[in-house]
């Protein structure tokens, strides 16, 4: 499918204030990345090539990525890993796997090892701190694995630390509402991938109508015509897209660079430039700004 049903990349701008945050910390750029699912089949090389110089462009103090690399072979990590270790950020690459990233015995295994190697940090229910002690960068493990256990990490930081989350399935937001989460970074539903303008994404529209369709006939249906894994996805379909109060705590969710049939509608892959400021000085509910950059089709 490629560039052809995936779109023009999209650079999303957003200011978010941290509560706390070190007056030598206002002002700290992040850029995220998410869901590559590079397996030569969803994700254009023009695209990644794209999204790779834009964040380069930006000359990112920090560069967080957030699951599914991949999509079931975890062998394509390898040739992945020699373009994102060509990346550069003052503070280096922090990563969370997805559940794509997880879905064979040995993936965990092997894209941690490749993604190390290639100098990208890797988080599994790990707490890290590259910009300092004044900002700790929470690493948790996928949502949907049996090594979810956000509590024994949270227990390690002292509830006055400022910190960012890293969490690829943005439903973990409503179980860490427990704890202190100033950001939340995630992934994993692309947006929705196509998006009914005013009504939100396909999927949360039709989730109801599908489950009343007895499942024998489900499967008849063509997916191309309809994911019928989109209503298990997630469950907060809400949250498909940019920045969200959740509880106290905030979240953002980038639309990924991958793309699955039936293709992307009114929801272009995504680059984030997040800028970290004072509480305050602006709010989750603000917009972020939007930059088209229009990628060769291949």
């Amino acid at each position: 499918m490629h560039g052809f049903l995936a779109g023009s990349l999209k650079v999303e701008r957003v200011t978010v204030p941290i509560r706390g945050l070190p007056l030598a910390l206002v002002g700290l750029r992040l850029v995220q990345l998410s869901d590559l699912h590079f397996d030569g089949l969803r994700l254009s090389q023009s695209l990644l090539d794209s999204a790779l110089a834009t964040t380069q462009a930006e000359q990112p103090d920090l560069i967080v990525l957030t699951g599914d690399y991949v999509t079931d072979d975890p062998s394509p990590i390898g040739e992945l890993c020699g373009y994102l270790g060509q990346l550069r950020a003052t503070y280096g690459l922090c990563a969370v796997l997805g559940n794509h990233d997880i879905e064979w015995p040995e993936s965990r295994q092997v894209i941690t090892q490749a993604m190390t190697q290639a100098g990208i940090q890797v988080l599994w229910n790990q707490v890290a701190y590259p910009v300092g002690r004044g900002l700790a960068v929470v690493g948790l493990a996928d949502f949907w694995s049996k090594e979810f256990r956000p509590a024994p990490v949270f227990q390690t930081l002292p509830p006055e630390l400022p910190r960012l989350v890293l969490s690829h399935n943005p439903d973990s937001a409503e179980v860490l509402q427990r704890w202190r989460v100033d950001l939340q970074l995630s992934g994993h539903t692309h947006g929705g991938q196509v998006v009914i303008p005013g009504l939100g994404p396909l999927p949360a529209r039709t989730r109801t109508w599908f489950q009343r369709i007895p499942r024998w006939l489900r499967r008849r249906i063509p997916s191309p015509l309809f994911n019928q894994n989109c209503d298990r996805v997630i469950l907060h379909w809400e949250w498909s897209e940019g920045l969200h109060r959740v509880g106290q705590n905030q979240l953002y969710v980038n639309r990924g660079l991958g793309t699955y049939l039936p293709g992307r509608l009114f929801c272009p892959p995504e680059v984030t430039v997040i800028t970290l400021t004072n509480e305050g000085e602006t709010t989750p509910a603000e917009q972020p700004e939007a930059q088209v950059l229009e990628c060769s089709r291949s």
